[in-house]
């Protein structure tokens, strides 16, 4: 593409934070430590997990740079930056998550593929950009449309980013036009994170942020925006980020009967402690993250100190000042919200936090329930040991 381009090696990769916790380096996949999380409502762009699938595109005029808009549509057109700065500017906050995290712990009942990542693939940014509700009006498609006169149903994402699951080929993905389409939604063709344009491992010049929705459909580095009549048929699509039971393995796995993925379930991980931690016996602060997909808000946080017996509420907050209630006009809703609880903690035990989210979703307790081969959404309750010691460590 004129302006962009992606490399055919890692050479010309972007200086990355030096605490990240580095998963793959080619394709550079990383994670902050989850103590950063919980350290501000807002992830700066540094710390905000890195998900890649080959060497980062490169900028080289981004006055030459464009998207091409075509499918089934009434008039194909080149949208260059500048045409995307004049319409409305909107920011919207809006939690990503890969569907990939807490993989790890996924794999200790039984192996999974995919990147090994903790409980850092989540962060939660303000994108500032265009609304692709605006952006289709500017080739004849009305707001709140389902399907084009043409029988578009579906819009596909195209990145400049090349990866080895399409032999080479572009990342794709596409949402249905009804969401597309709808203001509310709020998805998003953006050029900033937290004010400053997007950085390249964040898809400069111009990413899709489609909020409440696994991070895999974000499409990041956007070349081209297809409407299409089915869904998009690429690798992430069809033949990965499917949610499939405990018992489907590689050898009887039959792709075509599950769905994308698309909306995240409610999610809730503690932060403030690491998997095994040790502590002074007193007063200990537990704190981290809910969030769910959807538009969905937490309702709730439930933490308990003794392996899951009794539990006690934790309070929730999203911005500073603002009292946080779920589905309220002043919460950011497609945002995690932090939780935070304080527990008198005597002895060696299991510390336990788990959400609901405001349509009484629940996670699941065991994590063997949820098992699959994908290693994808692992929801289930988080726990972390504590281990009192009086020693000054």
């Amino acid at each position: 593409m004129p302006g962009l381009t992606a490399p055919s090696d890692y050479s010309q990769e972007p200086p990355r934070h030096p605490s990240l916790l580095i998963n793959a380096k080619t394709p550079f996949n990383a994670e902050p430590p989850r103590s950063t999380l919980v350290a501000s409502y807002v992830t700066p762009s540094d710390f905000f997990y890195k998900r890649n699938h080959g060497p980062i595109p490169i900028v080289e005029d981004i006055n030459r740079y464009s998207v091409f808009v075509s499918g089934l549509v009434e008039s194909p057109k080149q949208l260059f930056m500048k045409d995307i700065w004049m319409l409305p500017k909107y920011n919207v906050t809006a939690t990503l998550q890969c569907a990939g995290n807490r993989r790890t712990a996924m794999s200790k009942t039984k192996t999974v593929r995919g990147v090994g990542w903790d409980v850092s693939a989540i962060g939660n940014a303000i994108w500032g950009g265009a609304k692709l509700s605006d952006f289709l009006e500017l080739v004849g498609i009305p707001k709140l449309t389902s399907v084009t006169q043409f029988g578009g149903r579906h819009v596909e994402f195209v990145s400049v980013d090349k990866c080895k699951e399409e032999n080479g080929g572009p990342y794709k993905a596409s949402i249905p036009l009804s969401q597309a389409t709808n203001p509310e939604a709020d998805v998003l063709l953006a050029y900033e994170m937290n004010g400053e344009p997007l950085n390249r491992d964040h898809g400069y010049p111009l990413r899709v942020v489609v909020p409440g929705v696994i991070g895999a459909r974000s499409v990041k580095w956007l070349e081209d925006i297809n409407i299409i009549a089915e869904e998009c048929q690429g690798f992430f699509m069809q033949k990965d980020y499917k949610m499939f039971p405990p018992s489907v393995n590689w050898d009887s796995i039959d792709w075509s009967t599950r769905r994308p993925q698309m909306d995240f379930p409610v999610q809730c991980v503690i932060c403030s402690l690491e998997d095994v931690s040790t502590i002074k016996p007193g007063k200990v602060k537990i704190s981290g993250y809910a969030a769910s997909g959807g538009g969905r808000g937490i309702e709730r946080v439930d933490v308990s100190v003794d392996g899951g017996k009794t539990w006690m509420e934790a309070s929730r907050s999203q911005k500073s000042g603002v009292p946080y209630i779920s589905e309220h006009a002043s919460s950011d809703k497609w945002a995690w919200v932090l939780f935070e609880v304080t527990a008198d903690i005597l002895q060696s035990t299991e510390i336990v936090a788990k959400a609901v989210d405001s349509a009484a979703n629940v996670q699941p307790e065991k994590v063997e329930d949820i098992w699959n081969l994908r290693g994808i959404l692992n929801t289930s309750w988080h726990r972390v040991k504590v281990q009192a010691s009086h020693s000054n460590m």
